[in-house]
């Protein structure tokens, strides 16, 4: 008699509004038998949660309990729901969740790099997208961040929270002094602060990089600097003509 490989899902939830929950994502979820994930993210998902075997988990307590399920999942189907989406920003955890149960499936979800550039009316195509949230060197990615400041594009910024080791954080407050450190006058760089987006916290900052010294943002932020030109097909056809 053939054993059935577990089915398992890594899924986006959204940035927090359960409106901003895939259909898709919702059926998947609500077909599960077992839910693994983060306070943030189960909550966004709780009235699809009914019925469910359902573990929450943190940083420190992940590896347990994935190779807990992994010894009793049997035929069940296992989701594995993540704020935002699905690929961007949750490599590492990913990665793990295939060494752990072999090959699985990912859904795509709305992610709040998607809400900030909608909100503050940039391009993706413009802007250049860095994650700090890993736990490996963030120096390429420093280095990523200056370039892309220098060559005129838009940048988004997902910060490192780190409060067990604070020297390893690079919030807002480590981004501006980085910046500035480093030769730009960050007086006249502008920049947005999004945070808890999408939900009933939501808050917007608005200002200079300079004035994010010392100033402290919630986990669940983004950060946005917008420095490039409109440049829609009137500009280049009014070009030709002239």
């Amino acid at each position: 008699m053939n054993v059935k490989t577990p089915k398992v899902f890594a899924v986006g939830v959204g940035p927090g509004l359960y409106e901003y929950i895939t259909k898709n994502v919702q059926d998947i979820i609500l077909d599960a038998d077992i839910i693994i994930g983060y306070e943030f993210t189960l909550n966004t998902i709780n009235r699809l949660l009914k019925n469910k075997n359902v573990y929450m988990i943190t940083m420190t307590n992940q590896e347990r309990i994935y190779n807990k399920i992994k010894k009793e999942i049997g035929n069940k189907k296992l989701v594995v729901p993540f704020t935002g989406d699905v690929n961007f920003s949750e490599s590492e955890v990913v990665d793990r969740l295939i060494q752990i149960f072999g090959n699985i499936t990912i859904v795509p979800g709305i992610s709040s790099i998607q809400v900030a550039a909608a909100k503050a009316q940039i391009a993706l195509d413009k802007t250049k997208i860095i994650t700090f949230h890993i736990s490996t060197s963030i120096e390429n990615k420093k280095i990523e961040l200056r370039k892309g400041l220098i060559d005129g594009f838009n940048i988004i910024v997902l910060p490192r929270p780190w409060p067990s080791q604070p020297k390893k954080q690079f919030m807002h407050s480590e981004l501006a002094f980085y910046l500035k450190n480093n030769g730009f006058d960050t007086s006249k760089i502008n920049v947005i602060v999004y945070e808890s987006l999408t939900t009933n916290s939501e808050k917007i900052f608005v200002g200079k990089v300079n004035e994010l010294e010392n100033k402290k943002f919630s986990d669940l932020s983004i950060i946005v600097i917008k420095q490039s030109k409109l440049e829609s097909y009137y500009n280049i056809l009014d070009a030709n003509i002239m």
